[in-house]
């Protein structure tokens, strides 16, 4: 698949490249991108929500009323989950909610996000840039350029660029990852990926590996 290459102003360069068929090209497999994308968000959750049980309840332990002849239901010390005040049934308790995926099935999932944007003609490629300084106008003014304002943009660098990171940390519906943290939940939560030229070839190497 070949796509021009534009530059910040949104002008052809007259250069195409060619996007690997084996990263951009396959039949995207809905399971694996699934389970990437849960274990992303599960690698996010805190796992701290906690509630006391019974035995974790400041309170007499002290039988509230006689077993029988009360004339009610039976219970026992003021810390029973059937009062008010009580201990919580199999509350939360404190874990890990991270899993394991093997190598491969992240690949094959991160070729799948891939490729469903390049069938939704939502990947533009522009020539490696940078600002001088950090300068929220200007990212906006390029995303404009681009024609692609008002949409979700995923940015993606071959490195680490701090101004033009910086330009766009204020805008809520824009974000710059580098090729090497690519993730497929954040290809799928974008509309449109802009990819700097340079990053084509980080990702085919990272994900050429069948």
């Amino acid at each position: 698949m070949e796509i021009n290459v534009l530059n910040i102003n949104g002008q052809e360069t007259g250069r195409k490249v060619t996007l690997s068929e084996a990263v951009f090209g396959i039949e995207p497999n809905d399971h694996v991108l699934y389970l990437d994308v849960k274990q992303y968000l599960a690698d996010q959750r805190q796992g701290t929500a906690k509630a006391k049980e019974r035995s974790e309840h400041m309170g007499s332990t002290r039988k509230l009323g006689r077993q029988k002849g009360g004339g009610g239901a039976r219970h026992g010390d003021i810390n029973s989950p059937l009062l008010k005040g009580g201990g919580r049934v199999f509350g939360p308790r404190p874990r890990d909610y991270r899993f394991k995926l093997n190598k491969k099935v992240k690949q094959l999932a991160r070729r799948s996000a891939l490729s469903y944007k390049a069938q939704d003609n939502a990947i533009l490629v522009v020539e490696d840039f940078t600002f001088e300084q950090p300068k929220t106008k200007e990212f906006v003014k390029m995303t404009e350029n681009l024609k692609v304002n008002g949409k979700k943009l995923l940015f993606v660098l071959p490195e680490v660029n701090k101004n033009v990171y910086l330009s766009a940390r204020n805008l809520q519906r824009a974000e710059v990852m580098t090729a090497a943290t690519l993730n497929s939940y954040k290809v799928m939560n974008a509309d449109v990926l802009v990819m700097a030229e340079g990053s084509l070839s980080i990702i085919e190497s990272q994900l050429n590996n069948q």
